[in-house]
């Protein structure tokens, strides 16, 4: 039976089998990037939301629309799953 929920198209699921062969592609472009000074940066999945707000307006239809936002419980805060990485990679280095 096929699943109701599929893989947007273009996009695909990485099974076991072949999970080593991309871990061996990523482990060798690393290493070619870094030859060339790249450094690598991970943010956090979950930012503020004034973080993203305050990088393309509050009314606009990303904020409005396309962000999954919620308020902290603990603190009230308001956080968004992060919907691209510039904000946060900006954020981390400035």
């Amino acid at each position: 039976m096929m699943s109701k929920f599929q893989s947007i198209k273009g996009f695909y699921d990485v099974l076991p089998e072949l999970t080593p062969l991309w871990q061996k592609l990523e482990s060798t472009a690393t290493k070619v990037l870094h030859q060339y000074g790249y450094r690598n940066i991970r943010m956090p999945v979950v930012e503020s939301t004034d973080l993203f707000v305050r990088s393309v307006g509050e009314h606009t239809d990303i904020v409005e629309k396309e962000m999954y936002s919620w308020t902290d419980a603990l603190n009230g805060d308001r956080l968004t799953l992060r919907p691209e990485g510039t904000a946060g990679c900006v954020r981390a280095v400035v």
